[in-house]
């Protein structure tokens, strides 16, 4: 075997580790959204008093089991930051993985700040004042909502500055429905409307995430 044959070998077993590695990390992006999404629902149909039309899925980290939905926030943060590692590495240095990192640090701080009881969930546990978590909860999930809205509209320039037209208008038209449903929510002073357009958007933009990962995925 020559050196020039011994090189080609190494840099392309290099070459395939680094590809691995990659998908992997994108693979992360793929789960992050039906995991959380499909264990959010399935506490939100089981947890006694739970009401999807009233309630915003952060209560859950409250009572009893709020231990899971906390668990839940944390692993979906997470993937979230494996998946912008996984892109930054595919696609190189530039601000939709710095987006997508800093949605995925928001969920860890959601989790890791509790929302305060309202509404009448838990049952039996009444809504007081304010207190610092629950700030901070409000806080971390602002700036993260913000930071996904943004990483949609950074992203869908770069698929239109490549001519991938179907992929730049979904990603504008999802940037605009989850800032759409943020904006309900926080404006709709508990409305059963405001908090379902909220809950859609929230599915929404896992969606894209999910699809955005296959995609990276699938490119390589």
């Amino acid at each position: 075997m020559t050196t020039a044959t011994a090189h080609a070998g190494t840099a392309a077993r290099t070459c395939g580790r680094e590809t691995s590695v990659t998908r992997s990390l994108l693979g992360y992006g793929v789960i992050a959204g039906p995991v959380y999404v499909g264990v959010s629902l399935t506490e939100a149909l089981t947890r006694d008093g739970f009401d999807l039309t009233r309630h915003a899925w952060s209560l859950l980290a409250n009572g009893d089991l709020g231990w899971i939905h906390i668990a839940n926030f944390v692993l979906a943060g997470a993937m979230t930051i494996a998946f912008a590692a996984g892109l930054r590495r595919a696609h190189g240095r530039g601000w939709a993985p710095r987006l997508l990192a800093a949605y995925g640090l928001s969920l860890l701080a959601a989790g890791a700040f509790r929302a305060d009881p309202a509404q009448g969930f838990p049952r039996g546990v009444p809504a007081g004042e304010v207190s610092w978590h629950g700030i901070a909860h409000l806080a971390s999930g602002g700036v993260g909502f913000a930071c996904l809205v943004a990483a949609c509209f950074v992203l869908a320039r770069r698929f239109a500055r490549r001519g991938q037209a179907a992929w730049a208008w979904s990603s504008r038209a999802t940037g605009a429905l989850f800032a759409a449903g943020f904006l309900a929510v926080a404006s709709g002073a508990g409305a059963a409307w405001a908090n379902l357009a909220f809950t859609g958007a929230v599915v929404l933009g896992w969606a894209w995430i999910s699809a955005l990962a296959v995609h990276a995925y699938r490119n390589a």
